[in-house]
């Protein structure tokens, strides 16, 4: 600013008041400082504004695991939308590594509230977030997403996991499966606990095998999950379906089943793009992610706007849909 009130032949205070939009500046001298300041390249630090005023950045974060998973790029997508809905910008910071550690995670929430952000949309990772807790009485609302905070009361917005899973199990069993296998992520996941327990819960339900000889885990992407479903394909009393625990588990199942041409049924929670064309029948738990993503920031919101209240949760729906190609087929031909 020294350097454009020296070019501009005006004093500093002018050209605060001209970055700062007061409109009772002289019009001449306000172009004079609008002229050297494109000249200079010269443009205010509203971080710096911020921190000095004490005001609100109008910037909101999102802390994600991998903006390229469209699981996690749909909720990015409905956070973005209510920001722009409020002229608030959102920052994301997301991770493609597997094995990020609990404390990276907590350095970059960390980092975004040293860089004073309004609050924080969370899709945690780690298993506790009680470290947060000073953070939130300081000033700094968050909401998590997909899972909820552990060890700290905070706003969540969650799917119907256990239901979901139950509904899959239920529809593999009303095509006649009795013998149903499931395929999971790390059980040390919150979201994949749920399915697990609702899964089983549901087969206990319909009187149906439940014994752990059925259950994989520990399926972290698309090639464990066809490993794990091989194994269960070449078990002594294979499973005639197979439920998996989201949609990487159900791609990899998806490759395995088409690799051996086998005849079993296949759900899966998560739906993805293009499961409309894989070569098996599908059933899938399905869900507007987006939502996830629009409701967490609604949240956000009214966290910022003032609400004092204690933390709150709130489930989105999930149904079930048949999908694959022959679902195509029957609505191309019917």
């Amino acid at each position: 600013m020294t350097d454009v009130a020296h070019r501009a032949g005006v004093s500093l205070k002018t050209v605060s008041r001209v970055v700062n939009g007061i409109s009772t500046v002289d019009a001449h001298l306000a172009e004079r400082v609008r002229a050297a300041s494109a000249e200079l390249g010269f443009r205010p630090n509203q971080m710096a504004a911020t921190l000095k005023s004490g005001a609100a950045t109008a910037m909101i974060g999102l802390v994600i695991k991998d903006i390229s998973n469209e699981f996690y790029a749909s909720i990015t997508q409905g956070a973005a939308e209510v920001a722009g809905e409020r002229d608030v910008q959102l920052i994301t910071s997301s991770a493609t590594d597997e094995n990020v550690s609990d404390e990276s995670e907590r350095s970059t929430i960390f980092e975004l509230c040293r860089r004073r952000a309004d609050g924080l949309i969370i899709v945690p990772r780690s298993h506790d977030q009680s470290q947060l807790a000073r953070e939130i009485e300081m000033g700094t609302p968050m909401v998590f997403v997909d899972r909820s905070p552990i060890g700290l009361d905070a706003d969540a917005v969650v799917l119907d996991n256990k239901g979901g899973a139950a509904s899959a199990i239920g529809a593999l069993a009303d095509a006649g499966h009795r013998r149903i296998g499931i395929v999971l992520d790390s059980l040390g996941i919150a979201t994949m606990r749920d399915r697990h327990d609702g899964a089983r819960a549901e087969k206990r339900r319909r009187g149906l095998p439940d014994d752990d000889a059925l259950v994989r885990t520990d399926a972290h992407g698309p090639d464990a999950s066809a490993h794990a479903v091989a194994e269960l394909l070449e078990s002594a009393d294979p499973p005639t379906a197979i439920f998996c625990g989201n949609n990487r588990a159900t791609i990899g199942a998806v490759e395995e089943v088409w690799r051996r041409r086998a005849t079993v049924a296949l759900a899966g929670f998560d739906d993805f793009n293009l499961a409309h064309l894989m070569p098996v029948p599908l059933t899938l738990v399905t869900y507007d992610t987006t939502e996830l993503g629009r409701r967490a920031a609604r949240m956000l919101f009214e966290r910022i706007d003032g609400y004092e209240g204690p933390g709150r949760t709130e489930v989105l729906p999930v149904r079930v849909r048949a999908s694959g190609i022959h679902t195509l087929q029957e609505r191309t031909h019917p």
